[in-house]
Formats: structure tokens, C-alpha cells, sequence
């Protein structure tokens, strides 16, 4: 059924959703779903940092020393 939407289908549709909800409903809840994007890269990319951070602070430096050498 929802396979052949198309372009009419989906204008349809926005007109309904902007004759119910009205503009100023749509571009206030347009603009938290951006700020919600915008939260969510934000949460996935100090994620990142802190996985790298760590796994920096884990890593153990292997490279032979002179002290070794001569034992």
C-alpha cells in the first residue's frame, strides 16, 4: 500500500498536516527536531572521544630499552 505513494501522495499529505497542526506548530517542532540532531551528533561524537581517549590511556608503550638490551 505505501509503495506507491509518489509525489502527490506526499504533498497531499503535507497540506493535511499543515491545515491540522497549522505553521507556527510545524516550524517550532521542526526546529527541536533539529536541535534534537544536533544533540544526538553531539552525544555520538564525545562518545567517540571518550572511547579513544581511553583506549590511548590504555595503550603500553613495547619498545625495548637500552637497559634491557644489556641484561
Amino acid at each position: 500500500m505505501l509503495n506507491n505513494i509518489g509525489l502527490p501522495g506526499l504533498l497531499l499529505i503535507a497540506v493535511v498536516v499543515l491545515v491540522l497542526f497549522g505553521r507556527g506548530k510545524i516550524s517550532s517542532l521542526m526546529g527541536e527536531v533539529g536541535k534534537g540532531i544536533t544533540s544526538f551528533k553531539r552525544g555520538v561524537s564525545e562518545g567517540k572521544d571518550e572511547l579513544e581517549k581511553a583506549a590511548s590511556e590504555e595503550a603500553v608503550d613495547v619498545t625495548p630499552t637500552a637497559e634491557k638490551d644489556e641484561a
